[in-house]
């Protein structure tokens, strides 16, 4: 058969089930750049996570009162980073969209670089006074800014470059990227915590972990300029017209229904995950008075058995569906708080480090699928933003709470019970989002930007016509 009779006979659809066969050439790299920078932003913003459990609210906190209310005075600022972050995906979004995924992340990880750096140099509150957490809470604002606009560019970037039937698989890499981050500043803190006594870990141990940041933030750096936009991106900014159609307003008035999804379905994973990993500090440390270095050792194993989990649940999301996945990483998270904190209880350090991985296995089973999920609710000329408003909005309502309403329902119980209802209700809500999805394996993104198109033409012929 010639060469011409093989185009004659091939359709589009035998055409593009080549295509998605084999990875392109050069996406291991480019996972491998998005991952990198991804382990340094995450690596920072986590670390913070667990000083605030274990540090910032003596340091910057101490007339708070009980312990409990300085841990949640050192959450409240932890929190401010949450809230910045929809507005750093909203900037960057748009940004993203227009300019380019690359450029944007190189801009993201230099901007949380210098404010983790700087908060290792904050003066405690003995030294001056009320101007340590307030300084605290701005370098905490300008780190949720800048990760507002790292998750959406870092995924996108493989996301866009992955062969249609395996994006949840390579896009699932970037999300392995998160426990890894946190895997290192845990043990970057519990070598310093075992290695000093507990007044100088509290004095100045705690900062060198953020000293470190400025390290690996330029080999980040250099790693992400060393990767190329994705075709489909560069294919749909030279087919954009208008600088008007970008954006997250363009977004919610286009898409509305795929925000709210992508908010439904961020809601148990990320009150999940923050339970798992910064409360269950709170609980130990505080109801069982919970040896340090022994729970950031059990953190640390945890945080292996997620990384070596998500890209398999990723894989099983391209092979089985993204939608019974998801349900099932609801469903299990539900159960979660009803059998881990009854194990905590027993103050077994094997039981402890295995209700925190199952913890992170079931939300595994729910993280691993976001960005390929998240990345066919939306057109490439506006997917930054989507995916970025969905994702960081849900943030606000999701985990920068999470570890604050846990330790008020502690405090005012005395008891798990309620913590284990939260989670339940919560798991409930995206469960029901997961029912209403319809499923896109296999979906391909250049299909998904030919019905934006048609829409767009539509919407025009329509307009001219009344």
């Amino acid at each position: 058969m010639s060469v011409n009779q093989r185009l004659t006979t091939d359709g589009p659809d035998a055409r593009r089930s080549r295509e998605t066969e084999a990875a392109p050439k050069g996406l291991k790299t480019v996972v491998m750049a998005s991952m990198a920078g991804t382990v340094v932003e995450w690596y920072e913003f986590f670390l913070y996570a667990t000083a605030a459990s274990l540090v910032f609210g003596t340091v910057f906190f101490p007339n708070a009162g009980t312990q409990l209310d300085g841990i949640i005075a050192a959450f409240l600022t932890y929190a401010v980073g949450f809230v910045a972050r929809p507005l750093g995906g909203i900037v960057f979004g748009q940004i993203g969209d227009r300019l380019g995924r690359k450029h944007t992340l190189q801009v993201t990880i230099l901007l949380i670089g210098a404010a983790t750096f700087l908060i290792g140099c904050l003066p405690g509150f003995d030294t001056i006074g009320y101007w340590a957490p307030a300084l605290l809470v701005a370098l905490r604002f300008i780190q949720g800014f800048a990760l507002g606009g790292e998750w959406g560019g870092a995924v996108l970037l493989v996301a866009e470059q992955s062969p249609d039937r395996s994006r949840a698989f390579w896009s699932s890499w970037p999300q392995a990227a998160v426990p890894v981050g946190n895997l290192l500043a845990t043990l970057v803190l519990l070598t310093m915590s075992g290695i000093l006594p507990a007044d100088q870990f509290l004095g100045w141990g705690w900062r060198v972990a953020f000293w470190l940041s400025a390290v690996i933030v330029l080999v980040g750096y250099y790693i992400r300029t060393h990767v190329n936009e994705a075709p489909i991106f560069l294919e749909a900014r030279a087919a954009t017209e208008s600088a008007a159609r970008y954006g997250a307003l363009e977004v919610v008035r286009r898409y509305p229904g795929g925000v709210l999804k992508a908010m439904g379905l961020r809601f148990a994973e990320n009150i999940l995950y923050y339970i798992i990993v910064s409360f269950s500090i709170v609980y130990l440390v505080t109801v069982h008075q919970y040896d340090t270095s022994q729970l950031l050792l059990a953190l640390l194993i945890a945080h292996a058995v997620h990384f070596v989990v998500i890209p398999q649940v990723g894989r099983l999301a391209d092979r089985i569906g993204r939608k019974p996945v998801y349900f099932a990483g609801a469903v299990l998270g539900a159960t979660w708080a009803f059998f881990a904190f009854p194990l905590f209880d027993t103050l077994n350090p094997v039981l402890i480090v295995l209700a925190i991985a199952v913890g992170l296995c079931f939300h595994a089973l729910m993280y691993a699928g976001q960005p390929a999920i998240m990345s066919e609710m939306f057109p490439t000329r506006m997917r930054y933003s989507g995916v970025s408003l969905g994702y960081q909005v849900t943030s606000i309502l999701a985990g920068s709470l999470a570890p604050i309403i846990a330790s008020a329902l502690l405090q005012q119980y005395h008891s798990w019970v309620p913590v284990a209802i939260y989670i339940l209700i919560a798991c409930a809500i995206t469960a029901v989002t997961v029912l209403t999805l319809r499923e896109t394996r296999g979906a391909s993104l250049r299909d998904i930007d030919a019905a934006d198109a048609r829409r767009a033409a539509s919407e025009t012929t329509g307009s001219r016509s009344s």
